[in-house]
Protein backbone atom coordinates (compact mmCIF):
# COMPACT_ATOMS: atom_id res chain seq x y z
CA UNK A 1 0.00 0.00 0.00
CA UNK A 2 1.40 3.01 -1.09
CA UNK A 3 2.43 4.82 3.01
CA UNK A 4 1.23 8.63 1.36
CA UNK A 5 -2.16 7.23 0.90
CA UNK A 6 -5.02 7.44 3.79
CA UNK A 7 -5.42 4.39 5.94
CA UNK A 8 -9.10 5.66 6.54
CA UNK A 9 -11.60 8.11 6.16
CA UNK A 10 -12.53 5.90 2.63
CA UNK A 11 -16.28 6.09 3.08
CA UNK A 12 -16.52 5.62 -0.88
CA UNK A 13 -14.65 2.70 -0.59
CA UNK A 14 -16.72 1.43 2.90
CA UNK A 15 -20.13 2.03 0.52
CA UNK A 16 -18.57 0.35 -2.55
CA UNK A 17 -17.56 -2.85 -0.32
CA UNK A 18 -20.64 -3.25 1.55
CA UNK A 19 -22.80 -2.88 -1.31
CA UNK A 20 -20.60 -5.39 -3.24
CA UNK A 21 -21.22 -7.80 -0.53
CA UNK A 22 -24.29 -7.15 0.39
CA UNK A 23 -26.19 -7.49 -3.63
CA UNK A 24 -23.63 -10.78 -3.67
CA UNK A 25 -25.12 -12.23 -1.14
CA UNK A 26 -28.50 -11.07 -2.06
CA UNK A 27 -28.55 -12.85 -5.31
CA UNK A 28 -27.82 -16.22 -3.49
CA UNK A 29 -30.19 -15.94 -0.27
CA UNK A 30 -33.18 -14.13 -2.83
CA UNK A 31 -34.75 -13.30 0.76
CA UNK A 32 -38.85 -13.43 0.11
CA UNK A 33 -40.65 -13.81 3.76
CA UNK A 34 -40.14 -11.56 6.54
CA UNK A 35 -38.45 -13.90 8.42
CA UNK A 36 -35.99 -13.92 5.28
CA UNK A 37 -35.47 -10.27 5.71
CA UNK A 38 -34.99 -9.78 8.89
CA UNK A 39 -32.13 -12.69 8.93
CA UNK A 40 -30.87 -10.76 5.67
CA UNK A 41 -31.19 -7.26 7.36
CA UNK A 42 -29.00 -8.12 10.13
CA UNK A 43 -26.75 -10.00 8.30
CA UNK A 44 -26.49 -6.64 5.93
CA UNK A 45 -25.74 -4.84 9.23
CA UNK A 46 -22.58 -6.53 10.21
CA UNK A 47 -21.16 -6.33 6.78
CA UNK A 48 -21.32 -2.29 6.82
CA UNK A 49 -20.09 -2.26 10.77
CA UNK A 50 -16.90 -4.63 9.36
CA UNK A 51 -16.22 -2.27 6.27
CA UNK A 52 -17.12 1.28 8.57
CA UNK A 53 -13.74 0.29 10.50
CA UNK A 54 -11.78 -1.61 8.04
CA UNK A 55 -11.79 1.60 5.54
CA UNK A 56 -13.67 4.42 7.52
CA UNK A 57 -12.89 5.10 11.01
CA UNK A 58 -10.87 2.59 13.16
CA UNK A 59 -13.15 2.59 16.35
CA UNK A 60 -11.25 -1.16 17.57
CA UNK A 61 -7.94 0.53 16.95
CA UNK A 62 -8.79 4.22 18.60
CA UNK A 63 -10.17 2.14 21.89
CA UNK A 64 -7.36 -0.25 22.35
CA UNK A 65 -4.63 1.91 21.10
CA UNK A 66 -3.50 2.61 24.63
CA UNK A 67 -2.90 -1.44 25.13
CA UNK A 68 -1.87 -1.82 21.81
CA UNK A 69 0.89 0.62 21.83
CA UNK A 70 2.04 -0.49 24.91
CA UNK A 71 2.55 -4.34 24.33
CA UNK A 72 3.58 -3.65 20.76
CA UNK A 73 5.65 -0.59 20.42
CA UNK A 74 6.97 -1.86 17.38
CA UNK A 75 3.75 -1.91 15.14
CA UNK A 76 1.92 1.34 13.48
CA UNK A 77 -1.27 0.66 14.29
CA UNK A 78 -2.99 3.85 12.42
CA UNK A 79 -1.45 1.69 9.22
CA UNK A 80 -4.41 -0.11 7.09
CA UNK A 81 -2.20 -3.59 7.28
CA UNK A 82 -2.40 -3.07 11.18
CA UNK A 83 -6.32 -3.61 11.38
CA UNK A 84 -5.24 -7.27 10.77
CA UNK A 85 -5.26 -7.87 13.93
CA UNK A 86 -4.76 -11.75 14.37
CA UNK A 87 -2.00 -11.35 11.87
CA UNK A 88 -0.49 -7.92 14.00
CA UNK A 89 -0.97 -9.79 17.45
CA UNK A 90 0.88 -13.00 16.70
CA UNK A 91 3.63 -11.20 14.77
CA UNK A 92 3.20 -11.72 11.44
CA UNK A 93 5.71 -9.44 9.63
CA UNK A 94 5.16 -10.47 6.33
CA UNK A 95 1.94 -8.66 3.89
CA UNK A 96 -0.92 -9.78 6.11
CA UNK A 97 -3.16 -10.36 3.24
CA UNK A 98 -0.97 -13.88 2.58
CA UNK A 99 -0.90 -14.75 6.50
CA UNK A 100 -2.62 -17.92 8.11
CA UNK A 101 -5.45 -16.12 9.61
CA UNK A 102 -6.58 -14.08 6.43
CA UNK A 103 -6.26 -17.27 4.08
CA UNK A 104 -8.32 -19.11 7.26
CA UNK A 105 -10.26 -16.05 6.42
CA UNK A 106 -10.92 -17.40 2.84
CA UNK A 107 -12.00 -20.68 3.55
CA UNK A 108 -15.07 -19.19 5.43
CA UNK A 109 -16.24 -16.82 3.23
CA UNK A 110 -15.85 -18.55 0.21
CA UNK A 111 -16.98 -21.90 2.16
CA UNK A 112 -20.22 -20.04 3.24
CA UNK A 113 -21.33 -18.46 -0.22
CA UNK A 114 -20.71 -21.60 -1.63
CA UNK A 115 -23.53 -23.13 0.61
CA UNK A 116 -25.55 -20.29 0.57
CA UNK A 117 -25.53 -21.06 -3.44
CA UNK A 118 -25.69 -24.52 -3.41
CA UNK A 119 -28.58 -24.66 -0.36
CA UNK A 120 -30.51 -22.30 -2.12
CA UNK A 121 -30.94 -24.04 -5.78
CA UNK A 122 -32.17 -27.34 -3.68
CA UNK A 123 -34.66 -25.04 -1.53
CA UNK A 124 -36.09 -22.93 -4.51
CA UNK A 125 -36.63 -26.59 -6.82
CA UNK A 126 -37.93 -27.72 -3.42
CA UNK A 127 -40.38 -24.91 -2.85
CA UNK A 128 -41.57 -25.23 -6.75
CA UNK A 129 -42.34 -28.65 -5.99
CA UNK A 130 -44.10 -28.17 -2.40
CA UNK A 131 -41.64 -30.60 -1.14
CA UNK A 132 -39.63 -31.51 1.47
CA UNK A 133 -35.91 -30.27 1.04
CA UNK A 134 -33.84 -32.91 1.89
CA UNK A 135 -31.41 -32.98 -0.79
CA UNK A 136 -27.50 -31.49 -1.56
CA UNK A 137 -26.75 -29.75 2.06
CA UNK A 138 -30.36 -30.45 3.16
CA UNK A 139 -28.94 -34.05 2.99
CA UNK A 140 -26.02 -33.33 5.57
CA UNK A 141 -27.86 -29.83 7.64
CA UNK A 142 -31.82 -28.99 7.61
CA UNK A 143 -30.33 -24.54 8.11
CA UNK A 144 -27.38 -24.91 5.24
CA UNK A 145 -29.16 -21.13 4.32
CA UNK A 146 -28.23 -19.76 8.42
CA UNK A 147 -25.03 -22.06 8.76
CA UNK A 148 -23.97 -20.11 5.26
CA UNK A 149 -24.18 -16.76 6.91
CA UNK A 150 -22.57 -17.86 9.97
CA UNK A 151 -19.93 -19.01 8.18
CA UNK A 152 -19.25 -15.90 6.13
CA UNK A 153 -19.57 -13.97 9.11
CA UNK A 154 -16.78 -15.66 11.24
CA UNK A 155 -14.52 -15.26 8.54
CA UNK A 156 -14.43 -11.83 8.25
CA UNK A 157 -14.40 -12.07 12.25
CA UNK A 158 -10.86 -13.70 11.61
CA UNK A 159 -10.12 -11.49 8.94
CA UNK A 160 -10.79 -8.07 10.82
CA UNK A 161 -11.74 -8.33 13.99
CA UNK A 162 -13.53 -5.37 15.69
CA UNK A 163 -15.13 -4.69 18.84
CA UNK A 164 -18.71 -3.75 17.25
CA UNK A 165 -19.08 -7.00 15.29
CA UNK A 166 -17.28 -9.33 17.90
CA UNK A 167 -20.62 -8.32 19.60
CA UNK A 168 -23.17 -8.52 17.21
CA UNK A 169 -21.75 -11.81 16.09
CA UNK A 170 -23.21 -13.87 19.00
CA UNK A 171 -26.25 -11.86 18.97
CA UNK A 172 -27.04 -12.54 15.17
CA UNK A 173 -26.27 -16.37 15.63
CA UNK A 174 -28.89 -16.53 18.74
CA UNK A 175 -31.07 -14.43 16.44
CA UNK A 176 -30.56 -17.70 13.23
CA UNK A 177 -30.92 -19.80 16.02
CA UNK A 178 -34.46 -18.67 16.82
CA UNK A 179 -35.31 -18.18 13.04
CA UNK A 180 -34.91 -21.47 12.39
CA UNK A 181 -36.68 -22.99 15.14
CA UNK A 182 -39.63 -21.16 14.46
CA UNK A 183 -39.23 -22.34 10.62
CA UNK A 184 -38.42 -25.92 11.79
CA UNK A 185 -42.79 -25.51 13.41
CA UNK A 186 -44.06 -24.16 10.29
CA UNK A 187 -42.14 -26.92 8.38
CA UNK A 188 -43.39 -29.54 10.65
CA UNK A 189 -47.27 -28.24 10.70
CA UNK A 190 -46.55 -28.36 6.81
CA UNK A 191 -45.18 -31.84 6.40
CA UNK A 192 -46.02 -33.70 8.93
CA UNK A 193 -44.45 -37.06 10.06
CA UNK A 194 -42.11 -36.95 6.84
CA UNK A 195 -40.08 -33.57 8.45
CA UNK A 196 -39.90 -34.86 11.84
CA UNK A 197 -38.18 -38.30 10.46
CA UNK A 198 -36.30 -36.20 9.15
CA UNK A 199 -34.70 -33.74 11.23
CA UNK A 200 -34.14 -37.21 13.66
CA UNK A 201 -31.93 -38.29 11.23
CA UNK A 202 -30.31 -34.86 9.95
CA UNK A 203 -28.50 -31.96 12.63
CA UNK A 204 -29.45 -28.74 12.52
CA UNK A 205 -26.06 -26.94 11.93
CA UNK A 206 -23.07 -28.69 12.53
CA UNK A 207 -23.16 -32.28 9.96
CA UNK A 208 -22.44 -35.15 11.53
CA UNK A 209 -18.24 -36.62 9.98
CA UNK A 210 -20.66 -39.62 8.41
CA UNK A 211 -23.34 -38.87 5.67
CA UNK A 212 -26.98 -39.02 7.83
CA UNK A 213 -28.02 -41.08 4.47
CA UNK A 214 -31.17 -38.66 4.31
CA UNK A 215 -33.73 -39.17 1.82
CA UNK A 216 -33.20 -37.99 -1.18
Amino acid sequence: MNPSAPAYGLWLLVAINSAVFIIFAFSFAKPQSKRDWRSFSAFSAFIVALFAEMYGFPLTIYLLSGWLQSRYPGVDWLAHDAGHLLESLFGWRANPHFGPFHLLSFAFIGGGFWLLASSWKVLYAAQRAHALATTGPYARIRHPQYAAFVLIMLGFLVQWPTLLTLAMFPVLVYMYVRLARREEREVAREFGEAYLHYAERVPGFIPHLRSTGAAA
